[in-house]
C-alpha cells in the first residue's frame, strides 16, 4: 500500500502579514528555523523566491549526509507558497505554507504531504520519521516564536494518514 501522510501545524506571530511573509520568502532564514542536528546548509548561491525557483540544500538526516533540492511550485505573496521536493529523502514531499491576517498578527500554517520511499520498509520506518518530523516542526515553531515574537501555537505538529492506495 502506498501511504501519503499529512503533517499540519499552525501558530500566530505578532507581526503583520507582509513582514511575516518576507521572513519566509528569504531562503537564507531557513537555517534559523531548522534544528542544528540536521546540519542544514543552503547551497544555492543567490536564492530568490519566485515560482519555479530551485533551492539546493545539504542536510544530515538520520546521520546520513544528503542533498535536498526543492522547487517553488506556487508563489502568491503575501498569502502562500508551496515547495516540493525534487531530490531528497522522500518519495513525495509537498509543503504548503499559508499566511492569514489575524486579530493579533499573522496566522502561519504548514501542511506537508509526504510519502516514504522503499515500500514496505518505508512503512516500518514511519514511526521514527514521524517523530523526527514532529520534533523538526516543534523546533521551527519555537524558533519562529523567538525570532518573530509571541508563543501563539494554535496546533502542535500532528501527522495523519492522508491517502492510501494499492
Amino acid at each position: 500500500m502506498a501511504r501519503v501522510y499529512r503533517l499540519r501545524c499552525e501558530m500566530t506571530v505578532p507581526k503583520g502579514i507582509g513582514e511575516t511573509f518576507a521572513f519566509f520568502a528569504n531562503p537564507r532564514n531557513l537555517s534559523a528555523i531548522t534544528p542544528p542536528w540536521l546540519n542544514f546548509t543552503l547551497v544555492t548561491r543567490d536564492p530568490r523566491m519566485r515560482k519555479g525557483a530551485v533551492l539546493d540544500y545539504r542536510i544530515r538526516w538520520l546521520g546520513i549526509p544528503m542533498r535536498w533540492k526543492s522547487v517553488i511550485a506556487s508563489y502568491s505573496p503575501p498569502f502562500s507558497f508551496t515547495d516540493s521536493q525534487e531530490q531528497g529523502p522522500y518519495k513525495k514531499w509537498i509543503h504548503v505554507h499559508t499566511f492569514q491576517e489575524a486579530a493579533n498578527g499573522t496566522r502561519v500554517a504548514d501542511q506537508v504531504d509526504y510519502q516514504l520511499p522503499f515500500r514496505p520498509l518505508g512503512a516500518l520506518a514511519h514511526p521514527l520519521v514521524a517523530r523526527q518530523l514532529r520534533e523538526i516542526f516543534e523546533y521551527r515553531q519555537s524558533a519562529l516564536a523567538t525570532l518573530l515574537g509571541g508563543a501563539g501555537v494554535l496546533r502542535q505538529p500532528e501527522i495523519v494518514l492522508a491517502e492510501e492506495s494499492e
